[in-house]
C-alpha cells in the first residue's frame, strides 16, 4: 500500500546508483591499457628503402633516423641538420641509454650522407648502427 502521508511531505526514498566504484573501475582499467600497450616509433616521413636478400629484421630500435630523396635528415617527426645529428642522438641516449640508431635512407638519397649520419651516431657514443633495407623475396 503506497504511503499517502509519506508521499505528500515530500519523504518518498529515490533508489540511487553509487558512481564512485564504477569510475574507480574505469580508471583502473585504462591505467592497465596504458601501462601494457606499446607504442611504434616512425621516423615521420615515407622512404623508400632498397632491398636486399640478407637483410635481417631488427626487433627493437630506440632511435630513427630518416633520410629522404632531397638529402633532409627526420629524427623525431621534424627535420634536423647534418651538424645537430650527434647532439639529437646524445639527448636520446640519455633518456634510453642502451639505445640502438636505425638509419632509414631512401634509394635516391646520397652515400655520403647516411655515412656523415652514422658517423655521427657513432661520435654520440651509439656502438650499434644499422642501415635500414627492406627484405627482398627470393623469387
Amino acid at each position: 500500500m503506497l504511503n499517502i502521508t509519506a508521499a505528500r511531505r515530500g519523504k518518498r526514498s529515490v533508489a540511487g546508483l553509487d558512481m564512485a566504484p564504477l569510475i574507480d573501475m574505469v580508471f583502473i582499467l585504462l591505467i592497465f591499457f596504458l601501462v601494457t600497450s606499446s607504442f611504434v616509433k616512425e621516423t615521420g616521413i615515407e622512404v623508400n628503402r632498397p632491398t636486399a636478400t640478407t637483410a635481417v629484421t631488427k626487433d627493437k630500435a630506440n632511435i630513427l633516423i630518416a633520410i629522404d630523396r632531397e638529402n633532409r635528415i627526420f629524427m623525431d617527426h621534424r627535420e634536423i641538420d647534418i651538424r645537430a645529428v650527434r647532439a639529437n642522438v646524445e639527448r636520446a641516449l640519455a633518456e634510453n641509454p642502451a639505445g640502438s640508431v636505425v638509419v632509414v635512407a631512401d634509394t635516391q638519397s646520397a652515400t655520403g650522407i647516411a655515412v656523415k649520419v652514422m658517423d655521427g651516431c657513432r661520435m654520440a657514443g651509439i656502438r650499434n648502427v644499422s642501415l635500414a633495407a627492406g627484405i627482398e623475396s627470393a623469387n
